[in-house]
């Protein structure tokens, strides 16, 4: 495969990887609250949404893909804890129960009948075909699910600014609103899974070329030129689904978090636009847990239990514990995330840019620079 195919694929994969359930809901929700003064806000949601976790794709392409090294430079069992941590939060008891329960909220508009209990069932068997079999998820996601994801959201970006009426004022000013969408953008969780995710995609490129003298040159060049396809992809889409939201808010006050996408629409695109809402937030949701749950199964599988159990039997594991906690809701999950999150990001953000500047600059990990202080000190008191 050429090398401009695979930086697109890549890019293209790195898009749907990240384009989950906060990523169609979060833009929306600070559109419909910013109003007029969105602009603001969008600035706010693009620098933790989209720059900020390819900040965190960059600093572990730097670890060469390994993300045990990266969370070591705290101490190898410091760095354990907060792997694990994040896994957990990313995985079955955060992120991809959130995908579940944000499809679900999402169809409830058009289908009020729908049983959560079935549905959840039924969207957790299609993430086990989808994952059961590793070799497959790249090309999955890159060429099939992602071009389709583009397709749905591009319909109902340019069918609602065509439609748009004119913003409404705001209570918000823009300060605030810049803020607003700032801490909006914790709650995508981009950064927490950009640590594991750029595992797979590492791999996936070292597996591309066969010299190996020049191969860590080639990954990091393909790697930031897909990064690159990737963001600009993400910010097209927030940019478009939070002026939509600002242009529809009147009509979505009484929408709750989950319902926004399908409420606006059904708005747009009338009554019969039930089955875009549904292929949208099912890809976009789809995408995300693929990834999701394919890395925690790994982790759970070589990490936790040491290979004592095999990869499709730490997948079944996971898919079980995410389903109890998809039981939740949207709304339930969101509430038990939002305040950990607005803790830990700020946190990982200082973390991740000391480990990309102590990485260029070829530095010792923390614990072997205190050390040798430690050392020196003892031989000048000696």
């Amino acid at each position: 495969m050429s090398s401009k195919y695979r930086t697109l694929s890549t890019g293209l994969a790195m898009f749907s990887m990240f384009f989950g359930a906060g990523n169609v809901i979060f833009p929306l929700v600070i559109g419909q609250a910013a109003g007029e003064q969105t602009p603001y806000a969008i600035a706010g949601l693009l620098l933790t949404a989209v720059g900020v976790p390819f900040l965190g794709l960059l600093a572990i392409l730097l670890f060469q893909g390994s993300y045990e090294q990266f969370f070591n430079r705290l101490g190898k069992i410091p760095g354990f804890l907060l792997a694990a941590s994040i896994m957990l939060l990313i995985g079955p008891f955060g992120g991809l129960p959130r995908c579940v329960a944000l499809s679900y909220a999402t169809l409830k508009v058009s289908c009020p009948s729908l049983s959560f209990g079935w549905f959840s069932l039924a969207a957790f068997a299609l993430i086990f075909l989808c994952t059961f079999k590793k070799s497959r998820i790249m090309d999955l996601l890159g060429y099939i699910l992602t071009p389709l994801l583009l397709g749905s959201l591009f319909i109902i970006v340019v069918a609602g600014l065509w439609t748009a009426p004119s913003t409404q004022e705001s209570a918000l000013s823009s300060g605030q609103s810049f803020m607003y969408g700032l801490v909006e953008g914790y709650n995508t969780m981009d950064l927490l899974a950009a640590f594991f995710f750029s595992s797979i995609i590492f791999h996936s490129l070292k597996a591309s070329f066969s010299e190996e003298q020049e191969q860590e040159r080639k990954i990091l060049a393909v790697g930031l030129k897909a990064s690159c396809i990737g963001a600009g992809l993400l910010s097209l889409v927030y940019v478009g689904f939070s002026l939509v939201a600002a242009h529809h808010a009147s009509s979505l006050t009484l929408s709750s978090q989950g319902e926004l996408l399908g409420s606006l629409t059904l708005k747009i695109l009338g009554p019969y636009a039930g089955l875009i809402a549904t292929a949208t937030i099912a890809l976009a949701c789809l995408t995300t847990a693929i990834a999701l749950a394919a890395v925690f199964a790994e982790f759970l599988q070589k990490v936790l239990l040491k290979q004592r159990i095999n990869y499709l039997t730490a997948l079944l594991a996971t898919l079980s514990a995410s389903y109890a906690v998809s039981t939740l809701e949207f709304t339930g999950i969101v509430t038990l995330l939002a305040p950990l999150l607005q803790i830990a990001y700020p946190a990982l953000i200082a973390f991740t840019l000391v480990n990309i500047l102590a990485k260029l600059r070829q530095l010792k990990p923390a614990q072997s620079l205190l050390t040798r202080d430690e050392s020196a000190f003892k031989a000048e008191t000696i």
